[in-house]
């Protein structure tokens, strides 16, 4: 089973509007509501792919069980702790022209709800895959992400670690199977330019001389290079056109991969899948369709 972690689940309320500009009442042209965080999208594109996933995480108030009755009447299975108290997040996303966006700070995750999170990760076993991506509440130990793969280590799943900075370089000890990083993560961790393929290639082997298997990097318009823990190099270009939509497409490439590869054990297959998501999300208005991602992947 596939296991994805989203601390902090929102519902996204997106916005068009024509001609934005503060201090002046706006009427929508259209709006959409959509389940959001990073774990989440993961789970919903691996859905679409016809690949079952367990959606962990934290929620509480109404729009939890909002996003908890949404997942699953996507077919998606919710294994949440459920807060004491607060209200999961509503993040507003106003698009005209450029995104604009307001994310807000979600609900007090205290130490008891914490720790039964810990212990829904003792049930993982061998051949499971966990994926953790996403931001950290101010209220969780910056080390979290180190912590739950700490945790699962020794248990012979797949661990895919998306994240950034020192929250990303501290998972490695623990060999993570996949890393997704960006150009500009690469760089906020060596504290360096990174823009060329030499460049992206000699932090990659170090990230993986640092413990990590496989290492996918995304370039956005540029497409994606995966360097795998076989030692082949595998580069795939982006597809779809013009992007309309940033939102989730890092998500959906990880989703598109996980799902290739479990299907195929095919790195090569991977990332193709795993490229055809994530530009399938990036020209659509929210998260690829099913048969957005099947078009391109031919």
């Amino acid at each position: 089973m596939i296991y994805t972690v989203t601390f902090n689940p929102a519902l996204d309320y997106v916005m068009n509007v024509a001609d934005f500009s503060v201090g002046k009442i706006h009427y929508a042209e259209s709006e959409h509501i959509y389940c959001g965080g990073k774990g989440i999208n993961v789970s919903q594109i691996l859905a679409k792919l016809g690949v079952e996933s367990v959606a962990l995480g934290f929620i509480a108030g109404f729009v939890g069980d909002k996003i908890e009755s949404e997942l699953n009447n996507m077919g998606i299975k919710t294994d949440f702790v459920r807060l004491k108290s607060g209200m999961s997040r509503i993040n507003v996303k106003v698009r005209s022209g450029g995104e604009t966006d307001v994310n807000t700070n979600g609900p007090f995750i205290d130490n008891d709800s914490l720790n039964q999170f810990f212990s829904k990760l003792d049930g993982l076993t061998e051949g499971d895959v966990l994926i953790v991506s996403g931001s950290v509440p101010k209220c969780l130990p910056d080390n979290v992400y180190e912590d739950i793969l700490s945790r699962v280590n020794g248990k012979g799943l797949l661990s895919v670690v998306d994240a950034s900075g020192k929250r990303l370089v501290n998972t490695l000890k623990y060999r993570p199977f996949l890393i997704k990083p960006n150009n500009d993560e690469l760089a906020e961790i060596f504290e360096k330019e990174v823009s060329s393929l030499d460049e992206i290639a000699d932090c990659a082997k170090r990230l993986q001389a640092m413990g990590a298997k496989n290492v996918l990097v995304s370039m956005g318009k540029n497409g994606s290079v995966l360097f795998c823990e076989n030692g082949n190099i595998l580069r795939a270009d982006s597809v779809g056109g013009k992007a309309v939509n940033t939102v989730g497409a890092g998500d959906s490439m990880v989703a598109g991969f996980v799902a290739g590869y479990i299907k195929t054990a095919d790195f090569a297959y991977a990332l193709k899948l795993g490229t055809a998501a994530g530009s399938a999300t990036a020209v659509s208005e929210g998260l690829a369709t099913a048969e957005k991602i099947n078009e391109l992947m031919k």
